[in-house]
């Protein structure tokens, strides 16, 4: 018979063994029950096991330059992997659609305190299951269809869920972009301003997935009162330099702000904070209320259902990892990364985008760094040699999206992994040298000597070996 049901035996017939049982060490039989979970999946499911583990091995001998990624620690995969993933629930804390919520309104309330200690905020949203779901909950909640969006645009260094024509945003609403400076590459505040005034909009939006410099929002925040506008900005990039104090912040400057929690090193989903405006009285439709109200009614029942309990444990986790010494170490370490990488790569005659980097990306023009390269080809070759990036279209890129004249280059992962400026250094040379030797053959297709390839990949393996994931 199984323990737990032995031990309900016993409580409904007054055995001693009950005595004994409520004598078990606090959590004895939850960790039982989590225990060996890829064991379990390994004799269910092999081929899904083999699966995690070939991405375990792919990570772990490879150099991830993903700007969008990042590593979570252990203690946010156990909670992501807990038995909190099973609760059903709609509404947010003390008002459920469900019973049996005490445990997990416990653990909601824990994630909003801790995000707002970690952000500086007021208020704080743990539910949105995406930054992208966050973004778009912000929206709903503060505008009426059609309303005018103002956003930088995508080929800009925007985000597509900021307005792109494919996006649920410029489906519903009336968007339009700002861009960057054509020469310098950097935003120009004034021009925003005089968009802005032409445009009238009822919100604006800035943040940015391609922008390597530091972010005015207090410029922002000028324009969207001059023109009576929200503003909304989305940090999901910058979010762990932000709450480190690497970048400026935009929570009393924002209406909204908005993030993903991955891109800053927890789980996956999004996150809404507000600083000093979470009461400001909002009229949508026939109903004025504060805005913390507004954005929760927009996020539920509005936008979605029920919260994903298990990411927001595991959320809480993270904003509590984000409060320590150790946290705002490695968010100073990325930078320092970022402005090494870049360093190492114009010295080696490679052109980077506005000459460096203030946050953790390094835009690369490899079009104009070696003739006939493209973005697509050189993301590519670099794979194959072991060195994961992302192709980018650039500002007034030449070349469609699906080639791109770019590539972007993050260190969020390779710093967690211990890696330092003379990492990057080692790294820039491996990526010039590829790139020096790669032939495109039509944009697309590429010929590299498997010589060449075969030297680079045991450099990368040694240097993987050398900063394991731990």
């Amino acid at each position: 018979m199984d323990r737990d049901v032995v031990g309900l035996a016993a409580a409904r017939s007054g055995h001693p063994a009950v005595e004994a049982l409520d004598k078990r060490p606090l959590g004895t039989e939850a960790d039982r029950y989590h225990s060996g979970l890829l064991a379990q999946l390994k004799n269910e499911d092999p081929l899904v096991y083999e699966g995690i583990v070939e991405e375990y091995r792919r990570v772990s001998e490879t150099i991830q330059l993903i700007a969008a990624e990042n590593r979570c620690s252990r203690a946010v995969l156990a909670a992501l992997g807990s038995i909190l993933q099973n609760k059903t629930t709609e509404g947010f804390v003390g008002n459920r659609f469900h019973g049996g919520c005490q445990v997990v309104d416990r653990l909601e309330q824990l994630a909003i305190e801790r995000a707002k200690a970690a952000f500086g905020a007021r208020y704080a949203n743990v539910q949105p299951h995406s930054g992208t779901a966050a973004n778009h909950i912000a929206f709903t909640a503060l505008l009426e269809p059609g309303d005018r969006i103002l956003h930088m645009a995508l080929d800009q260094g925007g985000h597509v869920s900021h307005g792109a024509s494919v996006s649920f945003t410029g489906r519903f609403f009336s968007t339009y972009a700002y861009s960057v400076d054509r020469s310098s590459y950097l935003l120009d505040y004034e021009q925003i301003r005089c968009l802005a005034r032409q445009i009238r909009p009822r919100l604006i939006v800035c943040g940015a997935s391609a922008y390597p410099r530091l972010i005015d929002f207090a410029a922002f925040r000028s324009i969207a009162d001059e023109v009576g506008a929200y503003l909304v900005a989305d940090i999901s990039h910058i979010a762990g330099l932000i709450a480190a104090g690497q970048h400026p912040s935009p929570i009393d400057q924002a209406h909204v702000t908005t993030t993903s929690t991955y891109k800053p090193g927890g789980p996956r989903g999004g996150l809404i904070l507000m600083g000093k405006d979470y009461d400001t009285p909002v009229k949508v439709g026939n109903k004025t209320r504060p805005m913390w109200e507004q954005i929760e009614k927009a996020t539920f029942p509005g936008f979605q259902g029920t919260p994903y309990l298990n990411n927001i444990a595991a959320k809480a986790v993270f904003f509590r990892e984000m409060a320590t010494d150790q946290y705002r170490y490695l968010q100073a370490r990325i930078i320092e990364n970022a402005r090494a990488l870049a360093e190492a790569l114009i010295a080696d005659g490679m052109q980077v985008l506005t000459g460096g980097t203030d946050n953790h990306m390094v835009l690369v023009n490899v079009a104009a760094s070696r003739p006939g390269m493209t973005g697509l080809v050189a993301q590519r070759a670099l794979e194959d040699c072991g060195i994961v990036i992302n192709m980018n279209r650039l500002p007034y890129d030449p070349l469609p999206q699906s080639i791109t004249s770019g590539i972007r280059l993050g260190t969020p992962v390779v710093t967690r992994n211990g890696m330092g400026p003379e990492q990057m250094s080692i790294i820039a040379k491996m990526v010039v040298k590829v790139l020096s030797e790669v032939k495109s053959v039509d944009g697309r297709n590429y010929h590299l000597e498997q010589r060449m390839q075969q030297q680079i990949r045991r450099q990368v393996t040694d240097l993987c070996r050398c900063f394991p994931i731990i």
